[in-house]
């Protein structure tokens, strides 16, 4: 298959390849039988009306040119390439995959599609934690190499793009290329096209349907040198991308999580069945082979946080501790400013949301949530006298349920 469809890639018409694979009933798996069997795409285009009258199937017609011509139109309009399996420019990792993607529409930095990558994926509702752990680990593999692939989702993808944004990072999109889910994610996906790149198999202009996900899923995978979950429920779609990262011969790795957190429920699972467990950047480079002596365990902590009584380089310590505060946070105080219902419940929310069983420091989660320290106790005392938050010694904080 190979020979034939990389012959067929350096002669076809690139239009041909898009009438193809956007016919009716062609996948991946059938485009590349069909030009192995034919010799290229346009002989393949011809003689898939009888192959369709064979199977059954009545009045059956091919992609017409305009919808491809349209198509071809719409990628240069917005800036993309169309990268033809086969060709210089098709990212290497995809090429010897049975179900390889024939097309891709390409925005950014195609240098870093040749490049070592490593996924990373994990949950949309991802716990503060999770989301620390998933910045760490972007800056550690990018600093030692790597260009980190994830799938542009919010929670754990989106977390890993942000940090991996200065070394290279990889966005498949479940539409088209020119198509941002969720929305949330435009200006994320722009700071991408710029500084890395966008990737997709689906049409210009397509939004993202459910069966969609699964299929970007195996780009993910088949892309990386090994997928790294991070946060995943029991049945998650994270769990599919390293399914098919074990399908594809590529490594799968797992950040272990509280066996009592719901989101950490599926990276124990797959911890359990024989993934490598990763604690840290350096654990991935081990069981890559990679030995850089930048790929060190990191830090959690904040990149600005200090040790206690310590000022940083550019702070004054305080004589004296203030007298209206406690541990370092302002108290609400009689006069605090009273908050709309409706942004006290979001609040609550968003707390919960980044809190699990496994204890997180307060600070930390002010810090994560970006709010002033008197807003976020108030709630916090609230959360607490209704028992769904624990607080426990050291400032930490997990949830009850």
């Amino acid at each position: 298959m190979a020979s034939t469809a990389q012959q067929a890639a350096q002669h076809d018409d690139p239009v041909d390849w898009l009438r193809l694979i956007r016919s009716r009933r062609v996948g991946a798996v059938t485009f590349h039988r069909l030009v192995a069997e034919h010799g290229s795409a346009r002989a393949a285009l011809a003689a898939l009306p009888g192959i369709a009258r064979t199977a059954g199937l009545e009045d059956y017609c091919v992609c017409p040119p305009e919808v491809a011509l349209a198509e071809m139109r719409a990628g240069q309009t917005f800036g993309a390439r169309l990268l033809l399996w086969g060709g210089p420019a098709y990212p290497a990792g995809l090429r010897d995959l049975a179900d390889a993607p024939p097309i891709l529409w390409a925005k950014g930095d195609l240098g870093l599609l040749q490049r070592s990558m490593v996924a990373m994926v994990g949950a949309r509702n991802a716990s503060s934690l999770g989301l620390r752990m998933a910045r760490r680990l972007a800056e550690g593999l990018g600093t030692g190499g790597q260009v980190v692939v994830s799938g542009l989702a919010r929670g754990i993808d989106t977390a890993a793009h942000e940090a991996a944004l200065p070394s290279g990072t990889v966005a498949v999109m479940a539409g088209g290329v020119d198509v941002v889910y969720p929305g949330e994610n435009a200006e994320l996906a722009q700071e991408i096209a710029a500084k890395g790149c966008l990737l997709s198999e689906q049409p210009m202009g397509m939004a993202p349907q459910t069966r969609h996900f699964p299929l970007r899923n195996r780009i993910i995978s088949g892309l990386s040198r090994a997928v790294v979950v991070v946060e995943a429920a029991a049945r998650s779609g994270s769990l599919i991308t390293a399914r098919d990262a074990a399908d594809q011969g590529r490594e799968v790795m797992a950040v272990p999580g509280h066996p009592f957190d719901a989101r950490a429920a599926g990276c124990n699972m797959l911890l359990r069945d024989g993934a490598t467990l990763v604690r840290h950047a350096a654990d991935v480079a081990e069981a890559l082979g990679l030995t850089p002596p930048n790929l060190t365990a990191p830090n959690l902590t904040a990149p600005n946080q200090t040790a206690p009584n310590q000022a940083g380089p550019n702070q004054i310590r305080p004589a004296v501790a203030e007298p209206d505060r406690v541990a370092g946070q302002a108290l609400p105080g009689p006069n605090a400013p009273r908050r709309p219902l409706g942004d006290i419940a979001q609040l609550h929310s968003q707390i919960l949301a980044r809190l699990g069983p496994s204890p997180l420091a307060e600070d930390q989660l002010i810090r994560d949530l970006a709010l002033p320290p008197s807003i976020m106790t108030a709630a916090l005392v609230s959360l607490e006298l209704e028992g769904q938050i624990t607080r426990a010694p050291g400032g930490l904080l997990s949830r009850t349920d």
